[in-house]
Order: structure tokens, then sequence, then C-alpha cells
């Protein structure tokens, strides 16, 4: 079993194309690179996309967060997609900024988007990458979850973000060959810090 669908979850709109609750959808912007077309089948954004010897296809629900399942569970059903091989990929608010972790299954969260796309599939048994962006209390801010989800990372978050994403996409074709576990310890491995010479 691999993975033949990622779904990243966001809001459509330009309002909404920078905020952290799109998160999902950057990655599969970077992996699309223009690619996407609006597929009414699947109120979406989809098109296919080859990682080395395999082609996956890609999503961005364009339902609202939501109201994602209608558009993952669409087109999942129509290409015969089983949930065991969907990825889909959302924001965190547990998660700081920066980190990113790979399960299968497990509790939404309060995370609407993930909550539709249980119902819609009718199990939690789909593979979930999820992005950190923080949450507002961790990060100092007064700002209500809604809203805090709903306005840009500020500058140095970003930047931990942009990391993660790309630590994230050096992932994808293990995915994509079924290997799970050399993925998921990839991902979750941190970088021993450099240790310096003494000084002379």
């Amino acid at each position: 079993m691999s993975v033949r669908l990622i779904a990243g979850l966001g809001n459509p709109g330009n309002e909404y194309a920078h905020t952290r609750h799109n998160a999902g959808f950057w990655l599969v912007d970077r992996l699309a690179r223009g690619q996407l077309r609006r597929d009414t089948r699947f109120l979406g954004f989809a098109g296919k996309c080859r990682v080395g010897s395999e082609e996956i296809w890609l999503l961005e629900p364009q339902t609202y967060m939501n109201r994602s399942g209608q558009s993952v569970a669409a087109l999942a059903r129509f290409y015969k997609i089983a949930p065991e091989e969907i990825l889909v990929v959302h924001d965190e608010l547990d998660l700081d900024p920066g980190v990113a972790r790979l399960k299968k299954g497990g509790s939404p969260g309060g995370h609407n988007g993930l909550k539709d796309i249980d119902s819609a599939l009718g199990t939690r048994d789909y593979w979930r990458l999820r992005l950190g962006i923080g949450h507002p209390r961790t990060l100092g801010l007064q700002q209500s979850v809604v809203d805090f989800v709903l306005h840009r990372p500020r500058a140095e978050e970003q930047a931990r973000l942009d990391q993660a994403l790309e630590k994230s996409l050096s992932i994808i074709p293990l995915l994509c060959e079924g290997r799970f576990e050399q993925a998921m310890k990839e991902l979750h491995t941190e970088p021993k810090p450099v240790r310096l010479p003494p000084s002379p």
C-alpha cells in the first residue's frame, strides 16, 4: 500500500492564500508546480503529479475547510483510492511552527477539515501530514484561535514553516513507494547540533 492521493487542506480565495489555515495548500502547490486545474467533479483543483516512478493525484478542495471531505471522498471514490492510500496535509495548532509530523488515523483534534473527511470517508484510517503552526497562547498572542488561523504567520514563523515544508517534501517519494516507517523516521528525526571545536 502506498500513497496515491495527496490532499492539501485550506480555504479558497486570495484573501486566505497566505493564512496559517492554508498550510496544506502550500505543500500541494509546491508539488503541483502550477499543474492543478479546477475539476467540478471533485469540487476543487486537481491534477496528476509524477513522484519518482509513481504517478499520484493532488487535490486542493475548494469547498471551504469544513466541507473538505466532500471533495476528498469524491476523487477517492471515482478513482477507487482506499483511505490508507490518502495523505491529508493540514495545519496543526498542537505543533510549533517548523515541526512536521506524520501519522495514520487518530482524533481530528478539533480540526474541522479532518472532521468532515472522517465523516465523508467513514473512517479515520488515512495518513495525515501535520504542519505545525503553533497556538496563539504558546506563541504569546492574545488572538482567538479562529482569528489566529485566518491570519498570516509572522516572519519568523513563516521561515520555520518553509523549512518544515521542504523537509516534508523530501519524504513524499518514500510515501509514494509505501515506505511509511522510513518516511516517519526521516521526518521526525531532528538533526544533531554541530559541535564546534574548542577555541584555542
